[in-house]
């Protein structure tokens, strides 16, 4: 037969409060690192790129079935845009492709996005977001080869 001892109920009371306070600041502290994880990721966003044509003739390379011979293209300065809730440097592109049966396509308006300074994402038609954009040649992008 097992006897058990009888605690007192002022202490039966402090192991409770003694628990949840242990368990309220284990919360806390995952409620601090989700802030900080999201801080982190709000800064890789609102990294400036610094070579920003390289990256996106990099990326159209492999985006396009023909990246040779792409015609009236432009392109915009980086810029601090806001989309889905969240702050990132974008920079607007048009240009007019072949498709793959050799015919052009017709001028194309995507958004680029970057994530800690490199490009990171292509969005065809980007709904408006790129109406005000102030275009300059991008030659580059014109003259590429395979």
């Amino acid at each position: 037969m097992r006897v058990r001892a009888a605690m007192h109920p002022s202490v039966r009371s402090a192991v409770r409060y003694g628990a949840a306070a242990a368990l309220a600041l284990a919360l806390a502290g995952c409620n601090s690192d989700w802030m900080t994880a999201r801080d982190r990721s709000q800064m890789a966003n609102t990294t400036v790129p610094s070579n920003h044509r390289t990256e996106i003739l990099a990326m159209m390379r492999s985006y396009l079935n023909d990246p040779t011979n792409v015609r009236d293209a432009a392109i915009s300065d980086p810029e601090l845009r806001t989309l889905e809730g969240g702050t990132r440097y974008t920079v607007c592109l048009r240009y007019n492709a072949r498709k793959s049966n050799g015919q052009y396509a017709g001028s194309k308006e995507a958004m680029v996005l970057f994530r800690d300074g490199r490009a990171d994402q292509i969005l065809d038609n980007p709904r408006g977001q790129c109406k005000d954009a102030a275009y300059q040649p991008f030659r580059e992008l014109e003259t590429m080869s395979r």
